[in-house]
């Protein structure tokens, strides 16, 4: 018995492959959701649903084939129930081929007039996908929907975080006689509703990605305290933010530090933590400056504010309002190997870090930042030494 598990395109035997077509007048059963085996009305087989992968080898063995096909829908090399049926397969010795359609990203960029071979590819079926993410990353999103996670599902996290101009296009039920392509912005498209068989296609967000240090007359300022460039590069490098990572700033101030920090996840998120009204504004003034689309300002004061967020893989205490203990110990609850950095102006804060660090049984570096600039003094030029800024970080080093 040789299995052929066949993509059948985006919606209908038009998008399937003459190769797909063929194998199915040949075989001697066909097996699929009960969706896909409605469209094969044309073919006198005996036809047997199934739903989860997991039966398939089951049903295979109640019958005696030769030739069964398994159908799919769209490509079985994209995001496809083949991927764990060829799996199943093989652990129990069957042989099978798999012949490709032609998916939905074909057929939309067919429709469009554009290539998309430098598109990204996400499935929204995927708990871990995350839209805002994905346009972060310099080319179009090209998202399968389903279920709860609908178009307009997807566009309303993006208008949350700032993007709603940001255009997109929804095809509805390709290759059917009845599809429908809509394009329009983000936040027109969270208020619409689409056919269940839908994908959503977004164009990529204006992201301006800079080196660590961002120079300081860069950030919109205020009157509250910001974390200077330098210091930043050096919390960024104690830190080791790596793209996919989540990271908290707490007490973030203008959100200099959350903005780098975000850009430096540019496939994971960044939360800031603020109470003040006037730099929470700040914050979200600075996000849009930068794209920092993947940061996400929660109002509030910590350690409360702390508990609704996701566990963290680095931490930033930029400002604790006294709370530090109990800001270390919401941090290491939610995830007891991340990494901490505090910054301090002042040696009773600093003794203080390193005492909250010790007691949590937690090996700590502590480094002095002392930046002087230069400064024009008519002719000449003199060297102006800033404030001291301490930094005392756990693990003493972030692992490669």
């Amino acid at each position: 018995m040789t299995v052929t598990l066949i993509g059948l395109g985006c919606g209908t035997l038009q998008s399937a492959t003459a190769e797909g077509l063929a194998a199915l007048e040949k075989s001697d059963a066909i097996f699929g959701a009960p969706r896909l085996l409605e469209l094969l009305s044309a073919f006198p087989k005996p036809k047997i649903p199934f739903v989860r992968s997991a039966d398939l080898a089951g049903k295979l063995a109640s019958g005696s084939y030769e030739r069964p096909a398994v159908v799919f829908s769209g490509d079985t090399g994209f995001h496809s129930g083949a991927r764990m049926c060829k799996l199943l397969l093989k652990e129990q010795g069957i042989s099978l081929r798999l012949l490709p359609g032609i998916s939905s990203v074909q057929y939309l960029a067919a429709r469009l007039g554009r290539p998309w071979q430098d598109w990204g590819l996400y499935s929204a079926h995927a708990g871990d996908c995350d839209a805002v993410t994905a346009v972060m990353q310099g080319k179009p999103a090209f998202f399968l929907t389903g279920g709860e996670r609908t178009p307009a599902w997807l566009c309303e996290r993006l208008r949350l975080a700032g993007l709603g101009a940001l255009p997109v296009t929804v095809a509805e039920r390709l290759s059917c006689d009845d599809e429908r392509i809509t394009a329009c912005t983000a936040a027109e498209a969270a208020e619409m509703t689409f056919d269940p068989l839908s994908v959503l296609l977004a164009e990529p967000a204006v992201v301006h990605a800079r080196c660590p240090g961002i120079p300081d007359d860069h950030f919109v300022r205020g009157t509250v305290p910001m974390t200077k460039r330098f210091v930043r590069a050096a919390i960024l490098s104690v830190l080791c933010v790596r793209p996919e990572e989540t990271v908290w700033d707490v007490g973030a101030g203008t959100g200099a530090v959350s903005v780098e920090l975000a850009l430096s996840a540019s496939r994971g998120r960044c939360y800031a933590v603020e109470e003040r009204t006037e730099a929470c504004a700040l914050i979200r003034e600075n996000r849009q400056r930068f794209g920092a689309w993947n940061l996400t300002l929660t109002e509030g004061h910590a350690p409360e504010a702390l508990e609704r967020l996701p566990a963290p893989d680095a931490v930033f205490v930029g400002g604790s309002g006294g709370a530090l203990e109990a800001i270390l110990d919401r941090a290491l609850e939610k995830n007891p190997h991340a990494r901490i950095c505090v910054s301090a102006v002042t040696l009773e804060t600093l003794g203080a870090a390193a005492a909250c660090f010790s007691a949590r049984g937690l090996g700590y570096s502590a480094t002095e930042i002392a930046v002087s600039r230069s400064q024009s003094i008519g002719a000449r030029h003199l060297m102006r030494a800033e404030n001291p800024v301490y930094l005392i970080s756990a693990p003493q080093e972030a692992a490669l």
